[in-house]
């Protein structure tokens, strides 16, 4: 189990050690979870609904009181529970976007905006001039006037980015702010959001349930469950080598197949299948598998990486298979196919003519992968 991440070399800025967090009920909403976040990147918490994603973010930005950990920005302590250091939030120097936005209603978009600064006692002018520069970076410099009735969910959406980074905050917090947008706007927004934090270069921690969403705009993702810290690798690493069950299959489309390790060296395994016997060799590991010749192992392969109508002499792994049901969705068509292992996901280009097929299973594509942690 991988239950601390580093990010590739770079100047640390976001650090989260062995934090802890335990809910009435004796329940570990974050289990010990450690997070080095270089300077500038952008990370995403990816997991499902009660993953502990929203808490790690809440204990990062002062929200929730942690039973345990250390969290640091630059080097500078936020909290420390051994030693009893707790800064509240607005002596974090964090920028916050609520899923909500939590924009006051009673106010202009110049008034959200200006509100924070006040307390803070910024200077008229360099309210004025702080505002101006956050509303043109965000695309809403004609709209200080209107109030957020007036606007769109995604001008209300960059008018809460505006107000976050208005504070000139060392470290910015996304609590899934797309959420709320229509589908196509939402994707659009991907685009501009990742451009935007960009432009800034500002370390960002962005919380989603959506897997798409991760891998289109992160520099680093860390998956979740169950309060544990699974993987923390960059995008393509996630999704090619997810290191357990549990990401292979929360990410994507993704079929599994059965085994016992036969052969193992340091660049293939054969995995004898458990129904039919057949051998198939794979050459992808998770990061942190270790082949052990007669141990259990389970090969993990995405649906877009079957190869449908295969021959035996064109491919290293063939499948016999029969077609159980299909979808088409404009791309492709999607198939479960009924196989001696057990049924697998494949998508294809063209419709497979009959019922009867062989899927090939590169040996590239096949991932085998780490053990679950306890508990899984």
């Amino acid at each position: 189990m991988a239950e601390s991440g580093t990010a590739p070399p770079g100047r640390e800025d976001l650090v989260v050690h062995d934090l802890v967090k335990e809910f009435a009920g004796g329940v570990l909403a974050v289990n010990h979870v450690s997070l080095t976040i270089q300077e500038g990147q952008f990370t995403t918490l990816l997991g499902p609904s009660g993953c502990g994603k929203t808490t790690t973010l809440n204990c990062i930005a002062g929200l929730e009181q942690p039973d345990g950990g250390r969290i640091t920005v630059g080097g500078a302590v936020l909290t420390d529970v051994a030693k009893g250091v707790i800064l509240p939030p607005e002596r974090r120097n964090l920028g916050m976007v609520f899923q909500s936005y939590a924009l006051w209603p009673h106010m202009t978009v110049f008034d959200n905006l200006a509100f924070g600064l006040k307390l803070h006692r910024v200077p008229g002018a360099e309210i004025r001039t702080r505002i101006g520069e956050a509303l043109d970076l965000v695309g809403l410099a004609n709209l200080e006037k209107r109030y957020p009735f007036q606007l769109s969910g995604g001008q209300q959406q960059r008018v809460a980015l505006a107000r976050a980074v208005v504070a000139q905050p060392r470290v910015l917090l996304l609590d899934e702010p797309l959420s709320n947008l229509d589908a196509k706007v939402r994707e659009q927004a991907r685009f501009w959001l990742r451009e935007f934090q960009q432009r800034l270069g500002i370390t960002t921690v962005y919380v989603t349930h959506d897997q798409g969403e991760a891998l289109a705009i992160s520099d680093m993702v860390a998956v979740m469950s169950q309060g544990h810290l699974l993987q923390f690798a960059p995008p393509k690493d996630v999704y090619e080598r997810p290191a357990t069950r549990f990401v292979a299959d929360f990410i994507g489309q993704t079929s599994f197949l059965e085994g016992t390790i036969e052969r193992a060296s340091a660049d293939t395994v054969d995995v004898r299948l458990a129904r039919s016997g057949r051998v198939l060799t794979a050459s992808a590991f998770a990061a942190s598998t270790k082949p052990v010749v007669g141990k259990a192992a389970t090969l993990a392969v995405r649906s877009e990486k079957i190869r449908v109508g295969a021959t035996a002499e064109s491919e290293a792994n063939v499948l016999p298979a029969r077609i159980k049901s299909f979808v088409y969705v404009g791309s492709a068509y999607e198939y479960i196919f009924e196989t001696s292992e057990g049924d697998l996901r494949a998508s294809s280009p063209v419709q497979v003519d009959g019922v009867e097929t062989r899927l090939g299973l590169p040996p590239e594509a096949l991932v085998l992968l780490a053990d679950e942690p306890a508990g899984r």
